[in-house]
């Protein structure tokens, strides 16, 4: 049987959520974002995602074009660039999803990343990866260290580069490698966010199409990791003082326990 992605509606109660997550690594939650959020982003990115460059980034390892395929933009630090990402990193389901799989292993949890990746026409598949790869140190299968998402703000197919996953991987050990017919390709509607466990293989599918597949990823992380994105080079004290509370909180300027104090307050 070929591998198959959980799909919930945009009501389901974040157990359901969770539970899917625990259970396959991964979710669809369908259309939780809506239509008007897709355009309030765009307008927000356009001039940045107008000006990102698509080659493959300057590395002397062919790991750069396994991991960074071309014909891609990559914006990151999306924080300071748009208010309605920041309702996304607010969304009262995304933060159910986080108290449920990361709050009982820290104090606070993170913002761990933040990027808007939109493949092009011709790019290439993305090697399958996972999130936690950054903390090999802990051996597979391992506590939840990072949860993830990918928000639609075009419509995901398997042929434009939908995100490709493998159900289930969240929970095997670091030897065992996938068989492509273990690989599912996380289509949805714009509006949508498929979900994922930090250890649940994935990657970026290629685009056979003519058109641009228009995504945003987002992270977090327990609160007491080093962040993936440097976020407060990104959204620095003089940005992050127009910000909400809640949401400087989630970037990190706050203290997890003894970490992170500061003589000057934000």
């Amino acid at each position: 049987m070929a591998a198959r992605i959980p799909v919930v509606a945009a009501n389901a109660d974040i157990t359901k959520i969770a539970e899917a997550l625990e259970r396959d690594g991964c979710v669809v939650v369908d259309r939780i974002l809506g239509d008007d959020w897709c355009r309030h982003l765009k307008a927000d990115l356009e001039p940045f995602v107008a000006r990102a460059a698509t080659e493959v980034p300057a590395m002397n390892k062919q790991y750069a074009q396994d991991f960074y395929p071309g014909h891609t933009k990559r914006v990151p630090g999306l924080v300071a660039k748009s208010p309605a990402y920041q309702s996304f990193v607010m969304h009262p389901k995304v933060l159910g999803v986080c108290d449920t799989l990361l709050k009982p292993n820290c104090i606070n949890y993170q913002v761990h990343a933040t990027a808007a990746l939109v493949i092009g026409p011709g790019a290439e598949t993305q090697i399958l990866h996972r999130e936690e790869d950054s903390f090999r140190s802990y051996a597979l299968p391992r506590p939840t260290l990072v949860v993830a998402s990918m928000a639609a703000v075009s419509d995901f197919t398997e042929a434009n580069g939908a995100t490709r996953v493998v159900p289930g991987s969240h929970l095997w050990p670091a030897s065992r490698q996938a068989r492509e017919d273990e690989v599912a390709a996380a289509e949805m509607k714009a509006g949508s966010i498929f979900f994922w466990m930090g250890r649940t293989l994935h990657g970026a599918g290629a685009n056979r199409t003519n058109d641009w597949r228009f995504g945003t990823f987002l992270s977090f992380s327990l609160g007491w990791l080093r962040q993936e994105e440097n976020l407060y080079l990104d959204v620095p004290p003089d940005v992050a003082r127009t910000l909400p509370k809640d949401l400087r909180r989630l970037l990190g300027y706050g203290m997890n326990g003894a970490l992170g104090y500061a003589e000057v307050s934000v």
